[in-house]
């Protein structure tokens, strides 16, 4: 291929300052090749549990990624033309080939993007390609890409031990058989995947296909669901059921992250307005509200970490939701308050010993003025780190600099990559620890840090925290061994 070279700058997002930029070069390079530790994303556990081969490039890379199809569909590129299915079955574009050509030639719409930084690193490190995608290059990568995919040593397994990954958490729902997760962990392959108990779709009441999931859960529990305490007795069960397939942490998604305890009669009359299908939005809200201190109280007996993922308004676009159904890329923040909304369920469950709340945000005013003085007085609390629309360069850097003089390093929850993509995790992870190293490089370069303390920092930021908030120590390789601050095992 003859072209314009594809070449990652070894001190790519650090400070053009020589002075940080020597010591971020430093601090990187004591965690670049640590392992990586996921605890939260959205991998499907069936894909390293079948181990089959990736699909070619465009059903890998494009198809699942709403990050590339809402940039180009924002730019008048349709979504059917690029093979995105609908939900009719009606015609979309069907060539890989072609729809590969298409996000080629407008590949330059991701310049200075978080997605680009994370494809061109997929595409130079993972697959070893030299040349930067672009028009008129997109054929000679795709074919590049899809021989590629055709070895064995590219297989999901093979790459999960390539990019060194120490545990792998996935999302998965309350009514779940964790067949894959069972398959993974009676397989000869010692790769480390765990589930993480989500709950949401049985506590949406008013939402039409609730009535569908709750038949599912009591499918799962051999029980039909018929009153509250019975809904209580299969979370708690469904619960002990995920932890004892090495579950360590539960998920929650709302709009507001509202918490309110009714008393169990009210809880009750909600449940069986949703039985009859009679339930409201504001029917759902206050069962949201209410289940929220459940979980919290459950985390509490059980120990899984309790995380919190509010203000994202889903599917914001109706003609897409209805043409193409959910997540297509039309989700989008909104303004979100934690000091009263989280106020019942930290006045509660704040200070209990052993229970951790990861909270997340989509809104980013929320750092200095709510989260950090939450999560720098409460002693459960830990905040998540840049999510979704702020996993990114910027974001990332703007969340330290709004956090760390209210809650400090330790009350955060160290980096999660909140992915899909598959092939996209080393490169977001790479990317943290450049971004991290480059902060601490900034402090220290301002006298405000120790470079001695900065080296312990970013083992911390790197994999540390998240070790800590999320209970993986357990089981961990000598790779992950505390590490002192020269980067040394001890």
């Amino acid at each position: 291929m003859s072209a314009e070279p594809l070449r990652l700058h070894p001190d790519r997002f650090f400070s053009p300052d020589p002075a940080v930029r020597r010591v971020a070069r430093e601090l990187y390079e004591t965690v670049a090749d640590l392992p990586l530790v996921c605890p939260h994303g959205h991998v499907p556990p069936a894909l390293l549990a079948e181990d089959a081969p990736f699909p070619e490039p465009t059903a890998l890379l494009l198809t699942p990624d709403h990050y590339i199809f809402r940039m180009l569909y924002s730019q008048g590129v349709s979504m059917e033309a690029l093979g995105i299915p609908t939900r009719d079955g009606t015609t979309v574009e069907a060539d890989p080939r072609a729809v590969w050509q298409r996000f080629a030639d407008h590949y330059h719409l991701f310049l200075g993007t978080p997605t680009r930084a994370w494809l061109d690193h997929t595409f130079a490190q993972v697959f070893g390609i030299d040349v930067k995608l672009s028009g008129e290059t997109a054929m000679d990568v795709y074919d590049a890409i899809d021989a590629k995919l055709g070895e064995p040593d590219f297989r999901p397994r093979a790459l999960f031990d390539r990019f060194n990954i120490d545990v792998l958490t996935t999302t998965d729902g309350a009514a779940d058989t964790l067949e894959h997760h069972r398959a993974i962990r009676e397989s000869e392959w010692d790769g480390r995947v765990l589930p993480c108990f989500r709950p949401d779709a049985v506590f949406r009441i008013a939402a039409p296909e609730w009535a569908a999931e709750m038949v599912r859960l009591g499918d799962a529990a051999g029980v039909e669901v018929t009153d509250y305490a019975g809904f209580i007795r299969v979370l708690e069960e469904r619960r002990a059921f995920f932890k004892s397939m090495g579950a360590t942490s539960t998920d929650h998604a709302v709009v507001d992250p509202l918490t309110h305890r009714l008393d169990d009669a009210e809880a009750d009359r909600l449940l069986q307005r949703a039985l009859r299908g009679e339930a409201t939005a504001a029917d759902q809200a206050a069962f949201e509200a209410h289940m929220l201190m459940e979980m919290a109280r459950m985390s509490v007996e059980d120990g899984l970490v309790m995380q919190l993922h509010p203000g994202s308004f889903r599917d914001h676009n109706p003609a897409v939701f209805r043409r193409f159904g959910r997540d297509m890329g039309a989700d989008i923040p909104l303004a979100t308050e934690y000091t009263r909304n989280l106020r019942a369920l930290l006045n509660v469950y704040g200070t209990e010993p052993g229970f951790t709340l990861v909270v997340f945000t989509l809104d980013e005013s929320t750092y200095s003025r709510e989260l950090a003085p939450l999560a720098g007085h409460y002693p459960a609390m830990r905040l998540g780190p840049a999510w979704w629309f702020f996993d990114s360069i910027e974001g990332m850097r703007r969340y330290r600099q709004r956090t760390t003089e209210t809650a400090g390093f330790y009350n955060t929850a160290g980096f999660n990559d909140d992915t899909r993509a598959f092939l996209s995790i080393p490169a977001r992870h790479d990317l943290s620890r450049r971004v991290d190293a480059d902060y601490l490089a900034g402090l220290v370069a301002e006298h405000r840090l120790d470079e001695s303390d900065a080296h312990g920092l970013i083992q911390a930021l790197a994999v540390g925290l998240a070790r800590d908030t999320y209970n993986l120590g357990e089981g961990t390789p000598e790779s992950l061994l505390e590490l002192s601050s020269d980067g040394e095992a001890r």
